[in-house]
C-alpha cells in the first residue's frame, strides 16, 4: 500500500525536523516545505493527502495561505500552531481547515488526528454519489445538484452532508456533527458548527432545495 504524503509547513527547522522523523516512523511519507515565497504553489502542486499548516509564517501568514489552498483544492488541512485562542481555532475552521491542535501538542493525539482525518476523506471519496429526494451529491466533486442546478460545497460542508445522509431519517446532535468533522466536541467553539451548517443550508436553498435540512430544537438537526 502506497504511504500517504504529508506536506508540512513549518518556519521552525528543528520542530519541521522533528515532525518529519515522528510521522515516518508511523510509516507516512513526509514532505518539509521550506522556500515560503512558493508555498501555495508547492502545496497545490505536490499532490499530497494532507498538509500540517502553521499559522504564524514568514511571507504569508497560515490564514491566508489556508484560504488560498482551499479556493483552489479539498486536501485534508490540519492546522498547528501556538496561536490557541478561541479565535484562532474559528477564523482557521471558517478559511477551510480540517482541524486545529495547538503547540505543544501531544505527538500521539496528532498522529491520531491525522489518521482520522484521512480515514475519513478516503471514506468520502469511496462512496461517489448519493441521490435523495432529488439532490445529488458527488462526494468525489464536493459538488450537490438540484434539477438543473449546481452548487460546490466546501470540505467541512461535504462532510456535515455526508452523516447526515448516512443517519437520514434520524436526528444527528450538534455533538455528533462536532465527532464527525473534527474529532471531538470539546475544544470547538459551537458557532463553528453552527456557521457550517448555515452555509450549507444557504447553498442548498440557492438551488431549489429550501428546507432539506430540518432543525430539531435542543436535539440536533435531521433530514
Amino acid at each position: 500500500m502506497e504511504k500517504a504524503k504529508i506536506l508540512i509547513v513549518e518556519d521552525h527547522e528543528p520542530i519541521r525536523t522533528q515532525l518529519c522523523k515522528f510521522l515516518e516512523k508511523y510509516g507516512y511519507q513526509t514532505i518539509p516545505l521550506k522556500n515560503f515565497e512558493t508555498i501555495i504553489e508547492d502545496c497545490l502542486n505536490k499532490q499530497a493527502d494532507l498538509i500540517l499548516l502553521d499559522i504564524n509564517l514568514p511571507v504569508y501568514d497560515g490564514y491566508y495561505i489556508c484560504r488560498e489552498i482551499r479556493s483552489h483544492s479539498d486536501i485534508p488541512i490540519i492546522v498547528v500552531t501556538s496561536r490557541d485562542s478561541e479565535m484562532d481555532e474559528l477564523m482557521s475552521m471558517n478559511l477551510g481547515a480540517d482541524d486545529f491542535i495547538a503547540k505543544p501538542y501531544n505527538t500521539q493525539i496528532l498522529v491520531a488526528r491525522i489518521a482520522s482525518l484521512l480515514k475519513r476523506t478516503q471514506k468520502i471519496s469511496i462512496d461517489q454519489k448519493i441521490v435523495y429526494e432529488g439532490l445529488e451529491v458527488y462526494f468525489n466533486k464536493s459538488i450537490v445538484k438540484y434539477k438543473d442546478e449546481e452548487m460546490e460545497l466546501s470540505k467541512n460542508e461535504i462532510r456535515i452532508l455526508y452523516t447526515l445522509l448516512e443517519n437520514k431519517g434520524a436526528i444527528v446532535s450538534r455533538d455528533q456533527l462536532m465527532e464527525a468533522l473534527w474529532q471531538s466536541n470539546e475544544f470547538v467553539d459551537d458557532n463553528t458548527l453552527t456557521v457550517n451548517v448555515n452555509r450549507l443550508r444557504k447553498k442548498l436553498k440557492s438551488i431549489g432545495q429550501k428546507e432539506f435540512i430540518q432543525t430539531k430544537r435542543g436535539q440536533g438537526y435531521m433530514i
